[in-house]
């Protein structure tokens, strides 16, 4: 069955979903494969759930009644996405980077809907299934869309900028993240640099933090570029006026008093005030936008228990944002300050290098506590209180519990899940 017939059915059925065990009804089931699943055993489920009709990629499960049979199930949701992108006048907004893409997503498309009819992408769906999903979601009256790109190898990002075919592009930064996908730290530039690979060779826009001497380099000679810093007259002035304990910056005159902890935030607020600024919304409203951002989701939260302050940036870490956060710890004005560290994953060859550096600045800040928990952090050389596992950590907590008043960080990659610390603090 061609694009052209599936867009057909689309525009009647405009709700997608891939997992059979929530179905909306009269949506397009989309039977996807996995390494442990085969949407395909499911279609017959997902219809009786109220699907109007299931695609489907194996001619056995074919023959039922509303099961349409294409050549592959995935590249077809893709190549769907990339059509309906092609039918809408939304200006669309790619963005990718080592850390803070989330964030960053979140603050863009608060300042647009000031203005604009905006999407976004939902929670971290930001892959080669959730960007398609992403561009379906496209409406008639939708004017301004932002549009996550995540990687952990590459070629990536170029496959997904072929899929959303962006307007404008954004990188956060170049980080230590998946160093074990790209390769290294080299690596990890080239590959989210093919944004801008894409961008570049279309005649796109790009907006950047012209303070990131990486970006500048990559973006050097290029015309179609719009740039904020905190001192560079040349472009959009944006002055960084420290983060104790949230973010505050100051453009055109104006204070913003943000609610995010922690310096490393500052980009991910000055590019929204640039992105506002650009699309012509005024510096009032963007001020609004932003203080009203109140951060979830274990992403820079602050959370107060008693008299404890905690820092709560669990969602994920690698070396580069797990280094930011404990300097920030360290610069912040507190009784107490106690760091609590979980492994952080995909760095391959250079995992224990990476946790042992993190270790060794730990010491160096001179925080009053460190704990460290997870498997490679217990194996390194340190005079922190180290932990093989959580559960390990939530027992210590519980015969020995943090007395405030302290500020307390706790930080990890997604898989250690060290919100759940929170319990014993």
């Amino acid at each position: 069955m061609s694009i052209a017939e599936i867009y057909n059915l689309f525009r009647k059925y405009p709700k997608i979903c891939t997992d059979s065990r929530h179905i909306v009804a009269d949506s397009l089931f989309f039977a996807l494969k996995g390494p442990n699943f085969n949407g395909n055993a499911y279609a017959g489920e997902a219809l009786e759930k109220g699907a109007a009709y299931a695609i489907v990629d194996e001619a056995e499960y074919a023959g039922a009644d509303r099961c349409l049979l294409v050549e592959d199930a995935l590249k077809c949701l893709q190549e769907l996405g990339t059509h309906h992108r092609r039918q809408s006048r939304a200006k669309i907004i790619a963005l990718t980077g080592s850390n803070g893409k989330t964030t960053t997503k979140e603050l863009i498309s608060r300042v647009l809907n000031c203005k604009y009819k905006t999407l976004s992408t939902e929670g971290n769906l930001n892959n080669h299934i959730g960007v398609p999903l992403t561009l379906l979601r496209l409406r008639n009256d939708t004017e301004m869309a932002v549009v996550e790109m995540g990687a952990n190898h590459q070629g990536e990002i170029g496959f997904l900028s072929g899929l959303a075919e962006p307007d404008f592009g954004y990188i956060t930064n170049f980080g230590k993240a998946h160093l074990e996908g790209f390769g290294g730290v080299e690596g990890v530039i080239k590959g989210k640099s093919e944004l801008y690979t894409y961008l570049l060779g279309a005649g796109k826009h790009v907006f950047f933090n012209a303070d990131d001497p990486i970006q500048r380099e990559k973006l050097k000679g290029y015309q179609k570029k719009i740039g904020f810093s905190s001192s560079d007259p040349d472009y959009f002035q944006i002055e960084n006026l420290g983060a104790d304990p949230c973010v505050r910056l100051r453009a055109e005159g104006r204070i913003i008093e943000t609610q995010l902890s922690g310096g490393y935030n500052y980009p991910n607020c000055a590019i929204a005030v640039l992105v506002g600024t650009y699309f012509d919304i005024p510096l009032p409203d963007i001020k609004e936008a932003l203080e009203g951002y109140v951060p979830a989701n274990n992403r820079s939260q602050i959370v107060h228990k008693e008299d404890l302050e905690i820092i709560l940036d669990a969602y994920n870490a690698n070396p580069s944002s797990m280094e930011v956060a404990l300097r920030h710890l360290a610069g912040i004005k507190a009784p107490k300050k106690i760091a609590i560290l979980g492994d952080m994953f995909e760095l391959g060859a250079e995992s224990r290098k990476e946790h042992q550096a993190i270790a060794d600045l730990g010491a160096d800040l001179e925080f009053d506590r460190v704990y460290l928990v997870g498997e490679t952090f217990s194996m390194i050389r340190t005079g922190a209180r180290q932990f093989g596992t959580y559960e390990d950590l939530a027992a210590f907590l519980r015969s020995h519990p943090i007395k405030g008043p302290a500020t307390v960080l706790i930080k990890a990659s997604r898989g250690m899940a060290l919100e759940r610390v929170l319990e014993f603090l």
